[in-house]
């Protein structure tokens, strides 16, 4: 076979390359021709991750349960990919900083739309068997939902309303003692912090709080307004960010919403989530009042934030009862 000259200069390229890291290129062309062609089920890893699936019960459904909830985090690992991207960037521009928030708009607009397999997906029978074996494990304890919200905001946003006022100058360790999702990991009849919480505060605490510190001006907020205030045209940027506020702070929680209203509302007394996470208080938007972006919004719109959400959602619920 002839050696075209477009072959010959790429030999060259690449013997520069190597001996600029002072590397023989002969030794890696052995190493290229001994090596077996990539295949897709390798390069992807496909066998070790179709054998992660180990239910605890023999309850065809809980298959389905964990499947979609390691999707989520495959998302969630997404999103945070673009997260470090935009925080670590130099020069940050607005029209980078777009293109990365509607990637991770277009994951959680994934996340949503497909959240029906759990709405629907399973027997309502085999969850509320499968679900005790579970204790106290729950998404609650997603790590990587939080990175996301640490990195999407200034963390104040993250505290409990009743506490954002008086906090807003404190530093962030006092901060995180009001985090709002420490208020839905209680037990239901006597208050107390759930195990589920103990374990979760535990393991991810200190990540937490490095993180926070990490994206104290790097958040996307933080950005926005850095942006904004270098004269930068951030109309479309603003335009994705209130995207992303609806989907993390409405839509996904509401998604859950609807779930826990299918699996675990129950008439007189409804029945906890796992870990006794108290869901009738933390999912709904309107008790919270998360809001990414306030500046972004109207008074009015932040005063219904999520309302109009919720109505048409148990609207529908009572109509398929």
């Amino acid at each position: 076979m002839e050696l075209t000259p477009e072959i010959k200069q790429k030999i060259t390229l690449l013997q520069e390359k190597y001996e600029a890291m002072g590397q023989d290129m002969a030794s890696y062309l052995d190493g290229l021709l001994y090596a077996d062609f990539l295949t897709y089920w390798d390069y992807i890893h496909l066998d070790t991750l179709l054998s992660l699936q180990n239910p605890k019960t023999p309850f065809p459904d809980e298959k389905i349960f964990i499947m979609y909830h390691q999707i989520t985090e495959l998302y969630f690992k997404l999103a945070l990919h673009e997260c470090e991207q935009i925080a670590e960037r130099e020069n940050l521009t607005a029209d980078f900083f777009t293109a990365r928030i509607k990637r991770i708009n277009a994951y959680f607009n994934a996340l949503t739309t497909s959240f029906e397999v759990m709405v629907n997906g399973m027997e309502k029978e085999q969850f509320l068997k499968f679900r005790m074996s579970l204790l106290p494990a729950s998404g609650f304890q997603s790590g990587q939902y939080r990175m996301i919200e640490i990195s999407a905001t200034d963390f104040i946003q993250l505290i409990d309303k009743s506490k954002r006022e008086e906090l807003k100058n404190a530093a962030i360790e006092q901060q995180f003692e009001y985090i709002y999702w420490k208020f839905g990991a209680t037990e239901l009849a006597t208050g107390k912090q759930t195990l589920t919480l103990k374990q979760f505060i535990s393991k991810y605490a200190q990540q937490f709080l490095q993180l926070a510190k990490d994206r104290v001006n790097t958040n996307f907020s933080a950005l926005y307004l850095k942006l904004e205030a270098e004269g930068e045209d951030v109309s479309l940027l603003a335009e994705e960010l209130r995207k992303l506020d609806l989907y993390v702070n409405v839509e996904w929680p509401l998604s859950h919403y609807k779930s826990a209203v299918r699996y675990l509302e129950k008439d007189p007394e409804d029945i906890a989530a796992t870990g006794g996470t108290n869901w009738q208080k933390y999912l709904p938007p309107r008790f919270q009042k998360r809001i990414f972006y306030p500046f972004l919004w109207t008074n009015e719109q932040i005063d219904e934030w999520g309302k109009g959400w919720v109505l048409n959602v148990l609207s529908s619920l009572k109509n398929n009862k």
